[in-house]
């Protein structure tokens, strides 16, 4: 994936090529996998041996490593082997999703829908589109891993455009941009819990509501929609080029009759199924919605089997989609025909599913270890120490939380450790929690696309290897790494910028509060 021979390289195009021959020069993923999983295992033993630990900072428990070369860890490591495979998390998502989007692609309903979509879209804004959509995916994130991310794909090959840049855009929209977003999605209250906890620490009668990042992520959203489009257009596809790759593009055709009849059944279906979800979650005891929350008085959508049960409803959704659409369009004549679809969209996941078992062994056994979290508090504590300013102390913060999330990469683990150092340290700066949740989730979302720790990060090796089968990881990062610089200065500087203008990050969620 390098430019022609003759080709003026600048010095960005020479710096992501040596990335790229340095990271394909490693070996293969599912190798590596298992061979980072040997070296956790060493490593706890050495981290056992020299006592390297630390103390939690809410509890004061001193965290010490697990020696995986003990006679216990040998029996976790055997015992473990496949509940660890079978329960990663990403796996069963990634497999009931793709069962309901192999009927909607078998059908037609995809190929047609994307035709369409490229038909009537300026193609100036497809690259803009697929990013936003991205963001806005970012709801409900499987749906942008298991769906959108493909698509870019797909689209960009559509119209001669080199199909990994597509890629590249939605991957950088759904998993760069996670912590922009126009509504709220489950993490939202996940991390506001967290914080709670850590300000309380400081004052006791301390709450902070989910929606307390919300100003701050809807103003977000245009900024990385621009910076990705940017970065897409000027560094990511000049360096790829023409795709010269042996898979073929879905054919830009106009619509026939019969494709018609079937988006149009496809559509009705749809809105049915949106209809029966409205339903369940739009009134206040909707069967969707969750307990009643003691605050509003009201059933819970944010904590409410809808959000939780969002990957059933992307298996539904495309199920009844794509069947309508091919009894309208006539594909589907027999329930043969779906379970083929099916059975098709299994076949493409065999990759994924040998690196999913590697990197499910790793992420178990570096949990296991406690050294990630050991990692976090001692770079915290670091960060704290070093008398840093207000703002230079939060441009560091938040290259901390993209470091640690290159080796730990739940955003709530993370959160857990960092929140009860940070969040204090800043109320007696005089900045809010809420504040500090937002800086650290522009940190914690910045270098997703280029950490392997991210836990979808095995299924975007596998749509950069239906392109170009060479890909490694190697030449995942050096594509994704523009992304990751771009949104870190952009994102960096709008945070300093809404500093000085001193506005709040969410409703009830002041940027800066009294002093302690």
């Amino acid at each position: 994936m390098t430019k022609k021979e003759g080709t003026k390289r600048d010095f960005i195009g020479n710096f992501l090529l040596i990335v790229e021959k340095l990271g394909n020069a490693l070996p293969h993923p599912a190798t590596l996998f298992a061979l980072l999983a040997i070296a956790v295992v060493i490593m706890s033993w050495l981290a056992s041996l020299i006592g390297f630990n630390a103390n939690h900072p809410s509890t004061g428990e001193l965290i010490e490593p697990v020696n995986l070369l003990s006679e216990q860890g040998i029996h976790m490591i055997i015992t473990k082997m496949v509940t660890n495979f079978t329960s990663f998390a990403p796996l069963g998502t990634v497999l009931v999703a793709m069962l309901g989007i192999g009927i909607a692609e078998s059908s037609g309903l995809i190929g047609t829908s994307l035709r369409l979509l490229v038909l009537s879209s300026p193609r100036k804004l497809l690259t803009f589109v697929i990013i936003l959509a991205g963001i806005i995916s970012n709801t409900a994130s499987e749906v942008g891993y298991v769906l959108l991310v493909p698509l870019g794909g797909i689209i960009f090959h559509a119209i001669g455009r080199h199909p990994i840049g597509g890629i590249a855009a939605a991957f950088a929209g759904v998993s760069g941009g996670y912590s922009a977003n126009l509504l709220l999605g489950t993490i939202d209250p996940l991390l506001a819990g967290l914080s709670e906890e850590a300000a309380r620490i400081i004052d006791p009668s301390y709450t902070v509501n989910p929606a307390s990042n919300y100003y701050f992520l809807v103003a977000s959203v245009p900024l990385i929609a621009l910076a990705g489009t940017w970065v897409t257009e000027k560094i990511v596809m000049p360096r790829l080029g023409d795709y010269e790759g042996s898979t073929e593009k879905e054919e830009l055709r106009k619509l026939t009759q019969s494709e018609k009849k079937g988006l149009n059944y496809a559509i009705i279906a749809s809105v049915i199924f949106a209809a029966i979800l409205a339903i369940g979650v739009v009134p206040e005891d909707g069967f969707l919605r969750g307990d009643i929350d003691p605050e509003t008085g009201v059933r819970s959508v944010l904590r409410s089997p809808f959000m939780r049960g969002i990957v059933a409803f992307i298996f539904l959704g495309a199920s009844f989609a794509g069947i309508s659409y091919g009894i309208g369009a006539k594909t589907i004549k027999s329930d043969s025909d779906v379970m083929r679809g099916m059975g098709k969209s299994m076949e493409t996941l065999g990759l994924y599913i040998v690196l999913t078992f590697f990197a499910a062994q790793f992420v178990a056994y570096f949990n296991w270890t406690n050294l990630g979290k050991i990692f976090a508090v001692e770079g915290a504590l670091v960060l704290q120490s070093s008398g840093l300013g207000p703002i230079p102390l939060i441009l560091a913060f938040i290259a901390l939380t993209s470091v640690m999330n290159l080796v730990m990469g739940s955003a709530s683990a993370k959160w857990a450790l960092m929140a009860p150092i940070f969040i204090p340290m800043f109320m007696l700066l005089g900045y809010s929690p809420e504040f500090v949740q937002a800086a650290y989730r522009v940190g914690d979302s910045v270098s997703n696309i280029i950490s392997p720790m991210m836990s979808y990060f095995a299924l975007i090796v596998a749509f950069f290897a239906k392109y170009d089968k060479k890909a490694g990881i190697g030449t995942i990062v050096s594509v994704m790494l523009p992304y990751t610089f771009v949104f870190f200065i952009v994102w960096s500087i709008f945070m300093i910028l809404w500093i000085l203008l001193g506005l709040p990050v969410g409703p009830d969620a002041p940027l800066f509060i009294d002093q302690p």
